[in-house]
């Protein structure tokens, strides 16, 4: 019976490793990658937000000889957020932008998926209060209807 249970465990380990982290947001999507980041971006321009920074391996990965599916990160928020997050927490300045993640599945298709701001910010919510905690939560209906329009 002992050696039962790590053959268990081993058996069980690649479907416990395709779980959805704790605090993400995943929206599969039948779009090609190139067309869910532009699809991304353009979302978070309709919903009041600008693209703040962006970042991918993709492209250097294939300068160097590997191959790798599309993968970016795309980090996305405003100044009105950014003062308003100051106004409750320094600390809590440091997860912006907050950052959706455009990825290539085998199948041609992308996955857009995200921290949802409301855990990004869980850990500034002591010093933070009630203040931080709501404007998470309306970072969360944006981000929400961010993502709902890009994987349309």
């Amino acid at each position: 019976m002992k050696a039962f249970i790590p053959l268990l465990c081993l058996i069980a380990l690649p479907l416990w490793a395709q779980d959805t982290p704790e605090g993400w947001a995943v929206y599969p999507s039948q779009k090609p990658y190139a067309e869910l980041v532009d699809a991304t971006k353009a979302a978070i321009k309709e919903n009041g937000l600008i693209v703040v920074t962006q970042a991918g391996p993709t492209k250097a990965a294939a300068a160097r000889g590997i191959t790798l599916p599309g993968n970016r990160v795309i980090g996305a928020f405003n100044n009105d957020y950014a003062v308003r997050v100051l106004e409750t927490s320094v600390h809590a300045m440091i997860e912006a932008p907050i950052r959706f993640y455009v990825t290539e599945n085998e199948d041609g298709t992308a996955t857009l998926s995200y921290k949802t701001p409301s855990f990004v910010f869980t850990p500034y919510a002591s010093e933070g209060g009630q203040d931080l905690v709501n404007i998470a939560t309306e970072l969360d209906t944006k981000f929400q209807s961010i993502a709902e329009s890009a994987v349309k």
